[in-house]
């Protein structure tokens, strides 16, 4: 049975916000039962071309593939619908749920030879405190409060279902999103080489790096396709 906790709040996420300030991810592993380590992930949208971070956090499934695809059952849900980390005693480390996770959440640390990830802070959420991520987010790129509550503050519409292909994949955190949006299309090979997904001509991020610096070939490299070895002289 859901907790009165989590009947009334929900989890939301709107990377589009995100500002890099790494406060959740400082803040993630100050949670009791996180032992220092973060688990939640700051990734770059697209590190050559600008700036921009994304929050990833677990989206916590309804039917959550990593815990279906883990051979010694060390993945658990709980009636709130939360999809806690591999239990110690049972993980085996052999990534399954790693490479099975749709949104590319879990990861393995090899020190502890362990499958962790967000668990939406349980420790506090239990109790009936946030999470410390989206207690510390300046941006509000982390949310938790109550679903109307967002949607009278934001344009953007909430949505937990995402498409994968023919596949449907219902979630307890929602993402913000187009308001005339009712799930979110997600196609990995639109990032596959031979695509149509095309790399940017011009950059649009901070000028920390010239485009040619980044997709051009060195001098050396070039002169090297060109002529035979022992005619390059540097």
């Amino acid at each position: 049975m859901v907790s009165s906790f989590f009947q009334e709040n929900e989890f939301f996420l709107d990377q589009s916000r995100c500002i890099g300030c790494q406060a959740c991810v400082q803040a993630c592993g100050e949670c009791d039962t996180h032992r220092g380590h973060a688990m939640i992930h700051l990734e770059y949208i697209d590190r050559p071309t600008g700036v921009q971070t994304a929050p990833v956090v677990c989206m916590h499934c309804e039917d959550p593939t990593c815990a279906k695809v883990c051979p010694a059952d060390a993945i658990k849900q709980d009636d709130d619908g939360i999809v806690h980390s591999a239990a110690k005693p049972r993980c085996v480390s052999c990534s399954n749920c790693v490479i099975a996770c749709p949104f590319g959440v879990p990861k393995m640390n090899q020190g502890y030879e362990l499958m962790m990830k967000c668990d939406m802070c349980y420790d506090r959420t239990s109790v009936g405190k946030k999470p410390m991520c989206a207690t510390v987010c300046p941006s509000d790129a982390l949310f938790f409060g109550k679903r109307e509550e967002i949607e009278r503050i934001r344009q953007e519409k909430p949505v937990n279902e995402f498409q994968f292909g023919m596949q449907t994949v219902k979630t307890k955190v929602n993402m913000m999103t187009a308001p005339e949006a009712d799930n979110v299309p997600v196609d990995i090979s639109d990032f596959m080489a031979g695509s149509t997904f095309q790399l940017p001509q011009s950059r649009s991020g901070a000028p920390d790096a010239a485009l040619s610096a980044v997709f051009e070939l060195p001098e050396i490299v070039r002169l090297a396709k060109d002529q035979p070895v022992e005619e390059l002289h540097v």
